[in-house]
C-alpha cells in the first residue's frame, strides 16, 4: 500500500496526523516551531520523531532519574548502546530492545528484525557482537494462538541469529494470560571492543559527506515507530505493513564492512548510526542533533527497491540492514570502496551544512525545511501524574497454601510452563558459534570468555511481571536483584544493566503510576549492586482492547568474572558434597508460582523484600566462590527451594538428602535473596569460617532420588519423575498446536 501525499492545506483540514499519533496540539506546536504549515513529508517526520518510541515524551521525566554512571561506565544512555570498561584495555558494549508490537502481528519477522536491529546498535559503536539473549513472555500455553506465537517467534530469533553467526546464549521465557494478545519479545546483544575505538552517532563538520550503506529502502516498516506507540484493538486490523522484513546474510556483510571501517579507516569516519525506529529520519536528524549541525539530503540518491516511493515513505521506511555514516570530505571513495568489496549498496546522499536546518530534496524540489531541533530537542515532554491502581490500594488477603501431597505438588510445579524446561525452545538457537561460550543456556547465567584475557562475562535477562502487578516498586527492585543473583551464582560481579520497560498506555494515570514506581525500584537496586543503567528502551502501549499487560521491565545484566577458574554452574558435581541454604526463608506466596498453580491467578500484597540482606547474601556467595569453596550454586527464584533442588540434580543424575526446619509448603516459597550451594566435605570448615548466612541442610547423594524431611512431612521421589514432568511439559503443549 503506497502513501498518498496531501497538501499542507488538506493536512490542516483533514487532520491525517491524528492517525499517525500526533495530537492537534502537537500539530500546532510543530507548525510554530518550523515557522510554516507542515507539508506531507514534514508531518510524517514529526509523527515518527515525536512518537513515544523515539521522543520518550511520556517516559523521559522518569528515565532522567535513572542512575547511569560510575567509574567503569565509558558511555551511558544516548548512543546506540552503552559501554563499560572491563580492564586489560577492553570494553563490553550491550543493549536490549523490544519488538513487541511487530511480533504480535508478524511473529517470525517481528522477532527476527528485533534481533537484527539490536545487533546493529552494537556494531555501530565499533564492537564485535559476541552474544545474544532474549526475554520472552506469552499467554497461556494451552491456547493455540499462544502455541503459534511461541513457535514462530522462537523460529525468528533462531533464524536470524544463527544465520549471522552470533550465539544466542541465554534468556528467559514466561507465560501468563496477561500477554495473550501482546507477547513480549525483548532482544539483547553483547559486544566486546578495544575501549579506545568507541564510535558515536554524530554528523559534524560542514561539507562532510553522509553515506547511506546496506540494503535498499522499501515500503516495509513504514512509520513503525508510530505503530509501536499505539495499542491494539479487535476493531482495528493490525498493520502488517508496519513490520519489517529481515535478511541476516546481508546483515552479516554489513556488520563485517562496518567493523572494517571503524577499525581500519578511523581517519575517514566521523560518525555512524543504525537506521532503526523511524528509519532514515531518526538516524540522520539525531546525528545532526548530537553535533549541533545542519544537514541536507537528496532523496533521489537513496538506494530504493520499489518504484515511485514518496519522501514520506523513503524517510520513514524501517527496511532492515541499513546504516548511515558521516565521512570526512575527501575520504568518500575510500569508504565506498570498502562497501563495494562486500557487494553492498553505498551512496553519498547528503552533506553536513552550515546552520541548523534539516533540508530534504526530492526530484529537485525542497520537500522538508525544518530546524533540526524541531524533530529532536523540541519534541514535547509531558509531566504525567500517576494514580495508584485500586488493586494496590486494597489488596486481596494473603495467600496461604495448603500442601497435603508434597510429591504431587512438586511434580506439578516442575511442569508449570514458566518453570518447565525450555531446552525444546533454545535448542533451536546456536549457542556455541564463535566458540567462546563457556556456560550454555540452562544455567543461572550464560558465560562467555573474553579472548586474549583470563576473564569472562556472565549475562542474564530477568523480568518479574507478576511481582510488579502486586507492587511495581518492590517488584522492579526484585527483578534487578534476581539478575544480580544469577550472576553471583555464576561467580560474576555485576557491571551494569540494560532494560526494556514494557508497560501499558502512559496517558492513563494507573499505567503511568506503575512506570514511575518501577523506576524507583530499579534506581534503588542498581545503586545497591553498583550496576548503573547504561542503555535500554521503553515499550509502552502494550494493551489490547484497553487492557494492559502486567508492568514488566526486563533487566538485562552483564557481570565480570576476573578468573576463569571461578566460573560456577548450578548442577550437582559430586556425591557427598554438603548442601547449604543461603538466606532466610519466610512464607512468601503472593505472586508466586504456587499461588498461580493453586488459584489460577496472582493476588494480594507482594511479600517483603530486604535489599540489604539480598546484597549481603550475594556478596557472601561470590566470596565463597572466589575462594574455590563452592562446587555448585543456584539461585532460588520461581518455585522456591524444592524446584531449585530438583534442577541441580538433573544434569549429572545426582539426588540429595535434605532436612529443613520449615513447613512443607515453604519449600515452594519465593522469598528473595536465597541460594543453594554445595561444598566439598574437606572445605566445610573453611566455608563455615566465613560466617555467612548459610545453613547446612543436607548432602548430595549418588542415588538419583530426593529424600526430604520438613517439620510436617517426610517424603521421597525419584529424580526421574521430577525430570519427566520438567522436560515433557513444553513439548507436550507445543505438539498440540494446530
Amino acid at each position: 500500500m503506497t502513501h498518498v501525499e496531501m497538501s499542507p492545506e488538506a493536512i490542516a483540514e483533514k487532520k491525517p496526523y491524528l492517525a499517525l499519533g500526533l495530537t492537534e496540539d502537537e500539530y500546532h506546536r510543530f507548525a510554530e516551531l518550523i515557522g510554516h504549515q507542515p507539508n506531507d513529508t514534514e508531518i510524517g517526520l514529526a509523527s515518527g520523531m515525536w512518537s513515544e518510541h523515539c521522543a520518550y515524551k511520556y517516559s523521559k521525566p522518569i528515565l532522567r532519574q535513572f542512575w547511569t554512571k560510575n567509574d567503569r561506565v565509558l558511555m551511558g544512555p544516548g548512543e546506540g548502546a552503552g559501554v563499560i570498561d572491563i580492564g586489560e584495555g577492553k570494553a563490553v558494549v550491550f543493549k536490549a530492545e523490544s519488538h513487541n508490537h511487530p511480533s504480535a502481528v508478524e511473529p517470525y519477522e517481528g522477532a527476527a528484525t528485533g534481533v537484527g536491529g539490536i545487533i546493529r546498535d552494537i556494531f555501530s559503536i565499533g564492537a564485535k557482537p559476541v552474544a545474544m539473549l532474549d526475554s520472552l513472555a506469552f499467554g497461556d500455553l494451552n491456547l493455540p494462538h499462544t502455541q503459534h506465537l511461541v513457535d514462530r517467534i522462537v523460529a525468528g530469533i533462531g533464524g536470524y541469529g544463527n544465520a549471522i553467526g552470533i550465539p544466542t546464549v541465554g534468556g528467559e521465557t514466561n507465560f501468563d494470560h496477561t500477554y495473550a494478545r501482546n507477547p513480549l519479545v525483548n532482544a539483547m546483544c553483547v559486544g566486546i571492543m578495544d575501549k579506545d575505538q568507541i564510535q558515536k552517532g554524530k554528523a559534524a563538520g560542514v561539507g562532510n559527506a553522509l553515506i547511506y550503506v546496506g540494503a535498499k529502502t522499501g515500503r516495509d516498516g513504514i512509520n513503525g515507530a508510530s505503530f509501536a506507540s499505539g495499542d491494539f484493538s479487535d476493531e482495528e486490523a493490525a498493520d502488517r505493513s508496519a513490520v519489517q522484513v529481515g535478511d541476516p546474510f546481508m546483515e552479516k556483510l554489513l556488520m563485517d564492512a562496518c567493523l572494517e571501517i571503524t577499525q581500519d579507516h578511523q581517519q575517514a569516519l566521523v560518525g555512524i548510526q543504525d537506521m532503526g525506529a523511524a528509519g532514515l529520519v531518526s538516524s540522520s536528524v539525531e546525528m545532526a542533533g548530537k553535533a549541533n549541525s545542519g544537514m541536507e539530503m537528496d532523496l533521489d540518491l537513496i538506494p530504493q527497491r520499489e518504484a515511485n516511493m514518496t519522501p514520506f515513505e523513503i524517510m520513514l521506511s524501517e527496511s532492515q540492514e541499513r546504516m548511515l555514516l558521516c565521512v570526512r570530505a575527501g575520504f568518500e571513495q575510500e569508504v565506498l570502496d570498502v562497501f563495494a568489496a562486500y557487494d553492498l549498496d553505498a551512496a553519498v546522499v547528503g552533506h553536513v551544512i552550515e546552520g541548523h536546518q534539516y533540508r530534504l530534496y526530492h526530484h529537485g524540489k525542497l520537500v522538508c525545511d525544518v530546524p533540526v531541533s524541531s524533530l529532536t530537542d523540541d519534541a514535547p515532554i509531558y509531566e504525567q501524574v500517576g494514580k495508584m491502581p485500586a488493586r494496590l490500594a486494597e489488596p486481596a488477603p494473603d495467600f496461604d497454601p495448603i500442601v497435603t501431597d508434597p510429591v504431587a505438588t512438586w511434580k506439578a510445579m516442575m511442569g508449570t510452563p514458566t518453570i518447565a524446561d525450555k531446552s525444546s525452545l533454545y535448542r533451536r538457537y546456536d549457542a556455541q558459534v564463535q566458540t567462546n561460550t563457556v556456560v550454555l543456556p540452562g544455567s543461572d547465567a550464560a558465560v562467555i570468555r573474553i579472548r586474549g584475557t583470563h576473564r569472562a562475562l556472565a549475562m542474564t535477562t530477568d523480568s518479574k511481571g507478576r511481582y510488579l502487578y502486586l507492587d511495581p516498586k518492590v517488584g522492579a527492585a526484585m527483578s534487578v536483584a534476581e539478575a544480580a543473583r544469577n550472576l553471583a551464582a555464576s561467580g560474576a560481579e555485576p557491571l551494569g544493566i540494560t532494560d526494556c520497560l514494557n508497560f501499558g498506555d502512559p496517558t492513563k494515570p494507573e499505567a503511568f503510576y506503575e512506570l514511575a514506581e518501577a523506576a524507583k525500584g530499579i534506581i534503588a537496586a542498581t545503586k545497591a549492586f553498583n550496576a548503573p543503567v547504561i542503555s535500554g528502551n521503553v515499550s509502552l502501549y502494550n494493551e489490547t482492547n484497553g487492557k494492559a499487560i502486567y508492568p514488566t521491565p526486563m533487566i538485562g545484566m552483564v557481570g565480570l568474572i576476573e578468573d576463569l577458574s571461578t566460573i560456577t554452574t548450578a548442577n550437582f558435581k559430586h556425591a557427598d558434597d554438603l548442601l547449604y541454604l543461603v538466606g532466610e526463608t519466610h512464607g512468601d506466596f503472593n505472586g508466586s508460582e504456587l499461588q498461580k498453580l493453586q488459584t489460577g491467578e496472582v493476588a494480594g500484597r507482594l511479600f517483603d523484600f530486604d535489599l540489604d540482606a539480598e546484597k549481603a547474601n550475594q556478596q557472601f556467595v561470590l566470596t565463597a566462590i572466589r575462594q574455590h569453596f563452592v562446587t555448585a550454586a543456584h539461585d532460588l527464584s520461581d518455585g522456591g527451594l524444592l524446584v531449585a533442588l530438583a534442577e541441580m540434580g538433573f544434569t549429572n543424575q545426582l539426588g540429595a538428602q535434605v532436612k529443613v526446619d520449615l513447613p512443607t509448603s515453604w519449600g515452594f516459597s519465593e522469598t528473595q535473596g536465597r541460594f543453594l550451594v554445595t561444598v566439598a566435605p574437606e572445605d566445610q570448615a573453611a566455608f563455615e569460617a566465613l560466617n555467612g548466612p548459610a545453613e547446612l541442610i543436607g548432602r548430595v547423594q549418588a542415588a538419583p532420588q530426593f529424600d526430604v524431611t520438613t517439620v510436617s512431612h517426610q517424603f521421597s521421589i525419584p529424580l526421574e519423575e521430577l525430570q519427566t514432568a520438567f522436560e515433557e511439559a513444553l513439548p507436550c503443549y507445543l505438539n498440540q498446536k494446530a
